[in-house]
């Protein structure tokens, strides 16, 4: 394995996201965490108000979206086309959600881009995060992205020899917030916690109440830190 497989071309599909263009400028996608609000800030001048509305500053909404009353919208954030917004959902800024996407009831969002049908319906909090096409957070499940220590997160990715897990690669962020990327279409089970800079690659599973920390190949299913599991 290598970390090259956690790339951004090699975890999502760039068709699926207004941030497509804005994503390439980077070979990961941590590294574009910093730049999220200054982009959404610019794309959202540019929106055509044929499809999108201006409800406040510096935040964008969709006509064809739903927005429910009691969901809160702070800036900068954009709301994509058919996306749905829930019951009490706090958007906290720097926050794009995109086309098809459901962010539901006691979701909470910050400084994150969200492709095109992602779920995140039910009691989430997603902060500093990425989350590729038709990725799915079952409820109760959150992205952690501060360390207990307030160190710099660091991204690593671990192999098991003998039953013990050593770190074979990593990569320093340079940053004190980072999340969780998901890559498109996973599955992350209920009341799972994402430890900060846990990568997920395309098409893998993460089991129910899982504490999950590092990286994880695509096609593979997470059991639990020493059960890794391949689909194929």
């Amino acid at each position: 394995m290598s970390l090259t497989q956690y790339t951004i071309e090699n975890l999502y599909n760039l068709e699926e996201t207004i941030a497509g263009d804005f994503l390439k400028k980077f070979q990961y996608p941590w590294e574009a965490l910093p730049e999220i609000g200054a982009f959404i800030k610019e794309l959202g001048k540019n929106l055509t108000t044929d499809k999108f509305e201006q409800r406040g500053e510096d935040v964008w909404v969709a006509k064809s979206a739903t927005v429910f009353d009691s969901a809160y919208l702070h800036g900068p954030c954009i709301i994509d086309e058919d996306a749905e917004v829930r019951q009490g959902a706090f958007i906290r800024g720097n926050a794009l959600v995109g086309k098809g996407a459901v962010v539901g009831n006691s979701t909470e969002l910050k400084n994150v881009i969200l492709f095109n049908k992602v779920q995140v319906p039910h009691y989430n909090y997603v902060g500093d995060s990425v989350l590729g096409f038709k990725s799915h957070m079952g409820a109760g499940s959150i992205t952690s992205n501060v360390k207990s220590d307030k160190t710099l997160v660091v991204i690593k990715e671990k192999k098991t020899a003998d039953g013990q897990p050593e770190v074979c690669e990593q990569l320093e962020t340079g940053l004190k917030k980072v999340g969780a990327m998901l890559g498109d279409e996973v599955e992350v089970g209920c009341n799972s916690v994402l430890n900060p800079g846990t990568v997920i690659g395309r098409n893998s599973n993460v089991y129910p109440t899982s504490c999950v920390r590092g990286c994880i190949p695509a096609n593979h299913i997470f059991k639990d830190q020493d059960h890794i599991i391949s689909k194929n």
